[in-house]
C-alpha cells in the first residue's frame, strides 16, 4: 500500500500527517488556518488521496511556520508513500478555471526538486493567511516530495479564486502522475532519485 504517516515536532509546530495515495478523496485537516484547511482539503478531493492533517503551531506569533512546516511534513509523505516510484505516470499536468480565473500547474516526480511559482495576488492576505506563504507550502514541499513543481495563475482577478484555482490544479496535476501505469521505472537512465 502506498501510504505514509510523519510527525513532525519542533519549538514551533506539532504535526501529525497520514497520507494514503490510493483513497478516495477523504480528508481531514485542522491546521489551525481556516483558508489552508479549505485549499488542503480541495487537494485531497482532486488528487483522490485520503488525507489527515492535524497541526498545533504557534499561530500568536504569525502563520508562516505552520504553513511552511505543513509542506514540509506533506512533501515527505508523497515522497515516502511513492516508494521506488516503479509504474507511475511520473509526470501530470492541468489548467483549472474558476471563474475569471486560470491556473496551470504541471508536476514531475523526478527526484530532482524545483519550484516555479506564480500566483499574480495582489492582497496581502486571503483570511487569515498572507498570501506570500503559499509560495513557502509549495517550496517546502517540492523540496521534500523531490518533484518539479511549475504552478502559475494564467489570469485572474480575485485572490481567492487564484489560489484555489491553484490547488485544484495541483491536485489533478498529482493525481495523473502518481497513477500507475505499468510496470516500469518512468526513466531512461534507470533511477528517479
Amino acid at each position: 500500500m502506498r501510504i505514509s504517516t510523519i510527525l513532525r515536532e519542533t519549538y514551533e509546530t506539532k504535526i501529525s500527517l497520514d497520507l494514503n495515495l490510493d483513497g478516495n478523496g477523504e480528508s481531514t485537516i485542522q491546521t489551525g488556518i481556516g483558508f489552508l484547511d479549505h485549499m488542503l482539503t480541495l487537494f485531497a478531493f482532486h488528487s483522490g488521496i485520503n488525507l489527515e492533517i492535524n497541526c498545533d503551531g504557534d499561530l500568536e506569533v504569525d502563520d508562516h511556520h505552520t504553513t511552511e512546516d505543513i509542506g514540509i511534513a506533506l512533501g515527505k509523505a508523497l515522497y515516502e508513500a511513492l516508494g521506488n516510484k516503479i509504474g507511475i505516470n511520473r509526470y501530470g499536468s492541468s489548467y483549472i478555471p474558476m471563474d475569471e480565473t486560470l491556473a496551470r500547474v504541471v508536476v514531475d516526480f523526478s527526484g530532482r526538486p524545483f519550484l516555479i511559482y506564480n500566483d499574480r495576488t495582489i492582497r496581502d492576505r486571503i483570511g487569515k493567511i498572507d498570501t506570500q506563504n503559499f509560495k513557502e507550502f509549495f517550496k517546502a514541499l517540492s523540496s521534500e516530495a523531490k518533484m518539479n513543481l511549475h504552478m502559475e495563475v494564467l489570469y485572474g482577478e480575485n485572490d481567492h479564486h487564484k489560489i484555489e484555482a491553484l490547488f485544484k490544479a495541483f491536485g489533478r496535476s498529482v493525481k495523473e502522475a502518481i497513477k500507475v501505469s505499468s510496470t516500469k521505472l518512468p526513466s531512461t537512465k534507470g533511477t528517479l532519485s
